[in-house]
């Protein structure tokens, strides 16, 4: 079949697709359009949203002016392709981001055994505690890293009186280190949230089958518990990954590391003013997300990840 007969044959069935969503005579193209009309305020949405900025941003990074919206260029591509920085930046993205990933992660993994597990006094302080930052811009994050950890800040000061050091040399607020923590409090919660839903599905019986078979808390932990969550741990650190790709007011104040996000904010800001090439990183980000979403999920469904 030629490419214009499939072409033709693929718009009548669309077109038959939706003659009989719109006007239904049977049980299954009813069902299709009650599925059509609840999921439509979501393709609008989507439409609008997303679908529309993601169609601009294509425009710009093509524009010869980006001001006007004029010409054709692959300007802004070429210097994303052969510029070094932007590839430094790329790579910094994905080991900070996949580091605070991985901590957020173990630690939520942590934390839920232990909420799911055990008594816990005053539980519910606990968990509202645990997932408070989710709550929390990014700009206020770092900010509470700069009372802690800056030069001013208390834990810094604690540690300097009691070891005798400056409190200029222990400050590490806008150090990596200081990044990272505030990326964690921020991630965590989303780590935590999924892995609750996940822990609540364990197989407690054979828990306790492999418990009375004389299996330590760890070994049952992890020839028992862990295979059985492994999906949740999966799904938390795809959401968590994707929550760290964007984060974007943690960096902007703290900026001890050029991630994505303050590239494109760079990019965009007055003395250095390159819409087109902010255009161009914010599509190859979401077409990174979107891919990498569609893989993680796929691994999800499977159940075939080892972690």
């Amino acid at each position: 079949m030629s490419v214009r007969k499939s072409a033709t044959a693929s718009v009548r069935r669309v077109a038959t697709l939706a003659s009989t969503t719109a006007r239904p005579t049977t049980e299954r193209e009813r069902e299709r359009r009650r599925i059509a009309i609840t999921c439509l305020p979501f393709f609008v949405l989507a439409t609008v949203a997303g679908f529309v900025p993601l169609a601009m941003l294509a425009r710009i990074s093509l524009a010869e002016d980006t001001v006007w919206m004029t010409g054709w260029s692959l300007e802004a591509w070429r210097t994303l392709a052969t510029t070094a920085e932007y590839r430094w930046v790329a790579w910094n993205t994905l080991w900070f981001v996949g580091l605070a990933t991985l901590v957020s992660v173990a630690l939520g993994v942590a934390v839920t055994h232990v909420l799911e597990k055990y008594d816990l006094p005053a539980e519910r302080v606990v968990v509202a505690a645990v997932s408070f930052p989710i709550a929390l811009p990014g700009i206020i994050v770092a900010y509470l890293i700069v009372v802690l950890l800056g030069r001013q800040g208390l834990v810094t000061n604690a540690v300097a009186v009691a070891t005798g050091q400056s409190a200029l040399d222990l400050a590490s607020a806008t150090a990596i280190s200081g990044l990272l923590l505030g990326y964690v409090y921020s991630l965590l919660p989303r780590a935590t949230m999924v892995l609750r839903g996940t822990y609540a599905e364990v197989n407690t019986q054979a828990e306790e089958a492999a418990r009375a078979l004389g299996a330590s808390r760890w070994e049952t932990f992890y020839h028992v518990t862990l295979p059985e969550i492994r999906p949740g741990i999966v799904a938390a650190a795809i959401l968590t990954f994707r929550s760290g790709l964007a984060i974007f007011g943690t960096v902007l104040i703290l900026q001890s590391h050029r991630v994505v996000t303050l590239q494109i904010h760079e990019e965009t800001s007055v003395g250095s003013y390159h819409p087109d090439v902010a255009a161009a990183i914010g599509l190859v980000y979401v077409v990174f997300i979107v891919a990498f979403t569609f893989v993680g999920l796929r691994f999800v469904e499977n159940d075939t990840v080892g972690i």
